[in-house]
């Protein structure tokens, strides 16, 4: 094997990297978008339904502090878009993808919690047993794994020290 096809890699300048990212990041943020924007549309029609007014106060709550996380989580898996819209052209590509991101990063931590509340609130209703929040806690494990610890092993099983960034 020669060297070329051995080399791992791409060669692009900064500006080739970012906007290649930024492709990437903007498909990942459409997956994870459209999720929260249909759970939080199911969600705002909750108060609505008749048995609303029958929940128990403590799940009432449950639904107020799952909308409140539903509707953070859509702010920040909205917040790439809005940032290119508001910095396109103003050559800080490089800089607004780390930003998208992060608001990405921080938009899927809000995604588990409002899907980790939302399963809690609907098991509660649905079945008023104490076996809820073990069950709870096992798919957020689930979630866990497969959304953060599986993709941090894997990033760090197939990360040679010269791919990092210092």
């Amino acid at each position: 094997m020669t060297e070329a096809a051995r080399r791992r890699g791409r060669n692009e300048t900064e500006e080739e990297r970012a906007d290649r990212m930024w492709g990437e990041l903007i498909q990942e943020v459409r997956v994870a978008q459209t999720g929260v924007q249909i759970l939080f549309g199911f969600l705002l029609t909750v108060v609505f339904q008749p048995k609303y007014g029958k929940l128990a106060t403590v799940d009432q709550v449950i639904y107020i502090v799952t909308v409140v996380l539903g509707a953070c989580a859509t702010g920040a898996l909205i917040g790439p878009v809005s940032l290119h819209r508001l910095v396109s052209g103003r050559r800080v590509k490089p800089q607004a993808v780390r930003l998208a991101s992060r608001m990405t990063f921080v938009g899927l931590v809000l995604l588990l919690a409002t899907m980790t509340s939302s399963l809690l609130l609907i098991l509660r209703v649905a079945t008023h047993d104490g076996y809820v929040p073990y069950l709870v806690a096992a798919v957020v494990a689930w979630y866990l794994l497969c959304w953060y610890a599986l993709p941090l092993w894997a990033r760090r099983r197939h990360t040679s020290r010269t791919d990092e960034k210092p």
